[in-house]
């Protein structure tokens, strides 16, 4: 067991980059406006993404090679449409989560810096992170960011509980208007991510490999599994807050990054306590600076390895290159689309959402091919999982474009 704890890496950078937007503003949302009435659409979505996103590490460990290498091997073709996915998105969603840290750290540290400094100061701290320290300060760094988190966000749940003087109805609900209707959608896109971070899932993967040869195929999935049930717990964790503290309160989110920092971090102090700053303010910040961080390293991994078997060019669009043009990007979106972000993120996760059958059908599609040694093929479990996982997602993407 301390064999496999030592072992625990991409598992807790996928859980890094999962628990963010999803979690802090999503699911708080989610329990602020539905109370628990959504913890159906939560663990159903959980459910049947989980096998897309564990194909990631088990093909990688199991081959030697990303998603993305797989990829190529059914199609170029799939491997375009992936790029050019990756290069609508990425830049929104690294703005939407940078933006969201920028506001809270804003909260907490003070606003002698304005939210356009603190989202440049943030960039570049976490640039500096990945440039200098690799993915081995990254894989260590996250151990300390997703344990404070936990704790964190363990300690404010179970605070509000106990000041809870109500009692809490597990009454579940279908929306059944089109706003409600586009934030479920939205609320399940990024719940508890984007698919495609399984190709992330799988680049970790192997630079853990190269790190220490004891990181298999079993050890990759019980590390992914340790991290999956993290981000199921901790989402449960922040719709049960969004509902202890703001559920029929009357009390509505704003759009603003910086407003909606200042309004978690004092609703929570209002409801729990002065004391309860400190503890909600910590979990709020890891959340989205762990986001932050593990998003601004595996977009420009993947992209430079998409552009290394699309164009074999590798020594021009590098990862110092993407990570460049990302950070730089991201600040420009802000500078002069902060007043669109709460379009632009409601875009990236409904297109997160309505791509998600895409990624599933050709993460399976893969794994159950020949380039997977067959020992690590699907179980009979997991191939029913994964049809219904593909039904689902097509269905509830029908769903939402036949009733916008």
């Amino acid at each position: 067991m301390i064999a496999k704890l030592k072992n625990l890496g991409p598992g807790l950078l996928f859980a890094g980059a999962a628990i963010g937007v999803s979690h802090l503003v999503q699911s708080t949302r989610a329990g602020a406006d539905f109370g628990m009435g959504l913890i159906w659409a939560l663990l159903l979505v959980n459910l049947f993404k989980y096998p897309f996103f564990q194909f990631g590490p088990r093909y990688a460990t199991a081959t030697g090679e990303s998603l993305l290498d797989g990829y190529k091997k059914l199609g170029k073709g799939i491997l375009m449409a992936y790029f050019l996915l990756s290069l609508a998105t990425i830049f929104t969603i690294q703005a939407g989560v940078t933006i969201v840290t920028a506001g809270l750290a804003s909260s907490l540290f003070g606003d002698f810096l304005g939210i356009e400094a603190w989202t440049i100061v943030i960039i570049f701290i976490c640039l500096m992170l990945l440039i200098i320290g690799k993915y081995k300060l990254l894989d260590r760094l996250m151990k300390i960011i997703i344990l404070t988190l936990t704790i964190s966000t363990l300690a404010a749940v179970s605070i509000a509980l106990f000041n809870n003087e109500n009692a809490v109805s597990l009454n579940q609900v279908l929306p059944n208007n089109a706003l409600e209707i586009s934030f479920l959608i939205a609320f399940m896109g990024w719940m508890p991510a984007p698919l495609d971070i399984a190709v992330w899932q799988s680049l970790w993967s192997i630079e853990k490999n190269k790190e220490t040869k004891e990181y298999n195929t079993k050890s990759a999935l019980f590390d992914f599994n340790v991290g999956y049930l993290g981000t199921i717990i901790l989402g449960i964790g922040f719709v049960l807050l969004g509902t202890l503290v703001m559920f029929n309160s009357g009390e509505t989110f704003s759009n603003s990054a910086t407003v909606f920092s200042g309004q978690l971090i004092g609703i929570y102090t209002t409801n729990l306590g002065d004391w309860a700053y400190v503890i909600i303010g910590i979990a709020a910040f890891t959340t989205m600076f762990s986001t932050t961080l593990t998003t601004l390293d595996a977009s420009p991994r993947a992209m430079e390895k998409t552009t290394q078997l699309l164009f074999k060019k590798a020594s021009k669009f590098n990862y110092a290159f993407w990570i460049t043009l990302l950070s730089i990007g991201t600040i420009c979106i802000f500078l002069f689309l902060a007043s669109e972000m709460g379009l632009l993120i409601q875009i990236a996760t409904i297109l997160s959402f309505i791509t998600a059958p895409f990624y599933a059908i050709i993460n399976y599609k893969l794994i159950s091919s020949k380039h997977t040694p067959k020992a690590w093929r699907p179980s009979k479990y997991i191939h029913v999982l994964s049809t219904l996982g593909i039904v689902f997602l097509i269905g509830f993407s029908i769903w939402y474009l036949t009733t916008i």
